[in-house]
C-alpha cells in the first residue's frame, strides 16, 4: 500500500538546502519515491495552518520509506537537513489500497 509523506520545513540556509534538494531527489527516486509537491504555492482553505514549505512523497510501501529513511547513503543529507532546518510538521499517511 502506498504511503504518502507529507513535510512542512522552515529553511534557515537556503543555499544548503539547495546542495540537499540537489543530491537527495535522485536518492529519493532510485528508492522508489516520488515527489508529488515541492515549494508549491500552498493555500489554506480551512484552519490556521501557516505552512513555511510543504514537500508532499509518495512511496511504494512504509518498507521503502523506512529503509530510504535509515539508509546509509541517505544518513548525512538527513544530518544536513535537520542542521539547516526546521520540520514543522512530518507526517505519514496511508493511501488508499487500489483493489477497494
Amino acid at each position: 500500500m502506498s504511503i504518502y509523506l507529507i513535510l512542512d520545513n522552515e529553511i534557515h540556509d537556503a543555499e544548503a538546502y539547495e546542495r540537499y534538494k540537489t543530491a537527495v531527489k535522485p536518492m529519493v527516486e532510485a528508492a522508489g519515491g516520488q515527489y508529488l509537491t515541492r515549494d508549491g504555492k500552498v493555500d489554506v482553505v480551512v484552519g490556521d495552518w501557516h505552512p513555511s514549505r510543504v514537500v508532499i512523497f509518495r512511496w511504494p510501501s512504509q518498507e521503502a520509506l523506512d529503509s530510504f529513511m535509515s539508509s546509509s547513503e541517505y544518513k548525512p543529507w538527513k544530518e544536513l537537513r535537520e542542521s539547516v532546518t526546521t520540520t514543522k510538521t512530518f507526517v505519514s499517511v496511508e493511501g488508499v489500497d487500489d483493489e477497494s
